[in-house]
């Protein structure tokens, strides 16, 4: 049984197979305002089955969904909590809000979009509009992740010898970060660089495919201070958390031996978790960080200076979509990380069944989550 043809002359049998007449691509039928935001790159691909537009709808609306939760109750927990309200856990609300902030404006939008047309539907101008918040919401996390590794860094390996971070530098911190998000992004607005459609032509990201020297080095510029920069400096705090870590470890093990005792720790496996934990979450921030954004910043480089012949819309649009699921799983690696949150989210969210009680001997300072690691030459 064959399902009637539309207008346009294409349908789906009863099988859900897709059928087109010869000849048409992705761009047969786009109105005319949209083709300024439209790469005529995607104009050699077959137009696309429609569930791969609602199976991404779905995913966007569960993307949504997840990220309003988990950021919504790190902000919740962070603001209502005293002990939590401190200058360094600022930098953990302002991921969490950033990270809420992009799905907010991106999620509900792709989500209609899917199951209503095709193709970007609101226009050229909000295609621009929607890859400029995407583009300041992704580069302030970035950047914010950077800062808490620093933060986490200057507690973790320089201890007392650390920079302290006062209200006023996390203000300035956390200004800073917006403003360069902001400026960045909003360059392709003043002639440098651009924004288009990715490959499902439903969500707007980078301009990548266009050959101009303008669009390319705005691409390079973004590549490197956006993504290479930052990634180096957070590899660098972390390797160094995990070095102290270990260093730290080892001393403990060498005058424990010294001493002829098994440990130097009163309660040795609850101590051994702690240092555990600090290295897995270190090398955690940075594995997700490569996994998540690389793929994504790759793509755009490969279609910028190599071949854009393998940038199909699947190529172009999975990695895209990828990128935002980072905005769920940041406030599940620095807040679920932090013990303090995890006391406070047992006791003001006891439906979700999270067990954490308060250490003894706990003094009530707040070094985001971790103790003071200081290894001497």
């Amino acid at each position: 049984m064959v399902q009637a043809a539309g207008s346009d002359g294409i349908y789906m049998d009863a099988s859900f197979n897709l059928y087109y007449p010869k000849g048409y691509n992705q761009l047969y039928d786009l109105p005319e305002d949209l083709k300024s935001v439209v790469s005529e790159h995607w104009g050699q691909f077959p137009p696309q089955h429609p569930l791969v537009s609602h199976i991404f709808g779905i995913l966007f609306f569960v993307l949504w969904l997840v990220n309003f939760f988990g950021n919504g109750l790190v902000i919740f927990i962070f603001l209502k909590t005293k002990s939590l309200r401190t200058p360094t856990n600022m930098f953990v609300v302002n991921l969490a809000l950033s990270d809420a902030c992009m799905m907010f404006c991106m999620g509900p939008p792709v989500t209609i979009n899917a199951f209503v047309q095709r193709y970007w539907m609101y226009g050229a101008f909000a295609c621009q509009l929607y890859a400029c918040i995407g583009a300041i919401c992704g580069t302030a996390s970035l950047l914010t992740m950077v800062v808490i590794g620093y933060d986490r860094y200057n507690v973790i390996v320089k201890g007392f010898s650390g920079v302290k971070i006062t209200p006023g530098k996390a203000f300035i911190m956390l200004a800073a970060i917006w403003g360069y998000s902001i400026v960045v992004s909003a360059m392709p607005f003043f002639g440098w660089g651009g924004y288009m459609t990715e490959g499902g032509l439903m969500t707007c990201g980078y301009d990548y495919l266009s050959q101009d020297w303008n669009k390319k080095s705005y691409m390079w510029f973004a590549f490197v201070f956006n993504f290479i920069v930052p990634l180096i400096f957070n590899a660098f705090f972390y390797t160094k958390i995990v070095k102290a870590v270990v260093m730290h470890e080892a001393a403990l093990k060498a005058q424990a031996k010294k001493m002829n005792v098994d440990s130097l720790r009163s309660n040795t496996d609850d101590n051994e978790s702690a240092e555990v934990r600090i290295a897995k979450v270190a090398i955690t921030n940075v594995m997700l960080w490569i996994c998540i954004w690389t793929p994504y910043a790759f793509v755009n480089m490969i279609a910028v200076f190599g071949n854009q012949a393998i940038v199909t819309p699947m190529v172009s649009q999975i990695p895209a979509f990828c990128a935002k699921t980072a905005s769920c799983l940041n406030p599940v690696v620095y807040a679920i990380s932090h013990p303090k949150y995890r006391e406070a989210l047992s006791r003001e969210v006891p439906c979700l069944g999270i067990r954490e009680e308060r250490k003894a001997g706990s003094n009530g300072t707040d070094n985001g989550g971790e103790e003071s690691v200081q290894t001497k030459a």
